[in-house]
C-alpha cells in the first residue's frame, strides 16, 4: 500500500470515527446502570424501563409517527405525479412549474417556517396537528419529486411504448410498467420523506399549537429543562433500531427488484 492509499485510509477511517462514534456512545451508554454520562457503572435495562412508563414520550412518539406516515402517503402521490407529468407528458411553462418545486429546498428552513406561521395566522387557521401536517407535506413534495423524476428519467422509454404498441392503454402502461419500474425512486422517496418529516424541528415548532407536541419538541423540551438524561439515550437508540431496519428493508426491496 502507498503512503497515499494510507493516509486516504486513516483519513477517512477518521471521518468515520467522527461520524459514528457518538452515536455508539449514546447507543452503550443507554445501557448503563447509573444515571451518569460519564461512567459506565454496569449494564441494565433500567432507562428503557423508564423510558416505557414515560407517556408523554409514547404521545409525542404516536404524533410523529402519525404526522410523518400521512405526510409520506400524501407526499408520495402528490410528488410522484408532479414528476411524471413533468418527464412525460408536453405542457408548457415546465420550467416554471419545476422553479416552484425546488422553492421549499433552496430556502432556508426557518424562512420557510416564518412563512406558513404568518400564512396560518393571516388565514385564521388554529394551530395544531393540522398545520403541522400541511406544513411537513409543502416541502416533502419537493424531495418526494426529486428523486422520482430522477428514477422516471433513467429508465428506458422503449418499454412504455411497447406496452402502447401492444394494446395497453396510458393509465394501464403507467401500472404495470412506469409504476413498477420506478418503484426503487418510490421507496427512497418514501424513506426520505418519511425521515424529513419525522425529526423535524424547526417547521414543526413554528407551526404546532398547545397542547400537540411531536419527538423533537419533547426531546429539545426536556433536555433544555434537565439536560440530557439517560432515558433519552435509550429513546435515541430505538429511534436508530426503527432507522436501520428501514434501511435494511429499502436495501432488501432494491436488490430484489433489480
Amino acid at each position: 500500500m502507498s503512503l497515499g492509499d494510507r493516509v486516504m485510509a486513516i483519513y477517512s477511517a477518521l471521518v468515520y470515527a467522527f461520524l459514528y462514534l457518538p452515536i455508539v456512545v449514546v447507543i452503550v451508554f443507554s445501557f448503563n446502570e447509573s444515571r451518569t454520562l460519564g461512567k459506565f457503572t454496569g449494564f441494565s435495562l433500567r432507562w428503557y424501563e423508564v423510558l416505557l412508563e414515560d407517556r408523554a414520550i409514547w404521545v409525542a412518539f404516536y404524533n410523529s409517527l402519525n404526522i410523518a406516515v400521512l405526510t409520506t402517503l400524501v407526499s408520495l402521490v402528490l410528488g410522484t405525479l408532479a414528476a411524471y407529468g413533468m418527464v412525460r407528458l408536453d405542457v408548457g411553462g415546465k420550467g416554471t412549474i419545476a422553479s416552484r418545486l425546488y422553492i421549499p429546498i433552496i430556502i432556508p428552513e426557518i424562512a420557510e417556517a416564518l412563512s406558513l406561521l404568518l400564512f396560518y395566522k393571516f388565514s385564521g387557521y388554529e394551530l395544531g396537528w393540522f398545520t403541522v401536517l400541511l406544513g411537513h407535506i409543502a416541502f416533502d413534495v419537493s424531495f418526494v419529486y426529486i428523486v422520482v423524476r430522477a428514477r422516471l428519467a433513467g429508465f428506458d422509454r422503449s418499454l412504455e411504448e411497447a406496452s402502447l404498441t401492444l394494446g395497453a392503454n396510458e393509465i394501464q402502461t403507467f401500472l404495470k410498467v412506469t409504476l413498477p419500474l420506478s418503484m426503487p425512486g418510490i421507496i427512497a422517496a418514501a424513506l426520505i420523506a418519511f425521515t424529513l418529516s419525522f425529526d423535524d424541528f424547526i417547521k414543526t415548532a413554528f407551526t404546532t399549537g398547545p397542547g400537540f407536541q411531536t419527538l423533537p419538541l419533547i426531546i429539545w423540551s426536556q433536555s433544555a429543562r434537565g439536560g440530557v438524561g439517560p432515558e433519552l439515550n435509550a429513546l435515541t437508540t430505538v429511534i436508530m433500531a426503527i432507522s436501520m431496519a428501514l434501511a435494511y428493508l429499502y436495501a432488501r426491496l432494491t436488490v430484489e427488484r433489480s
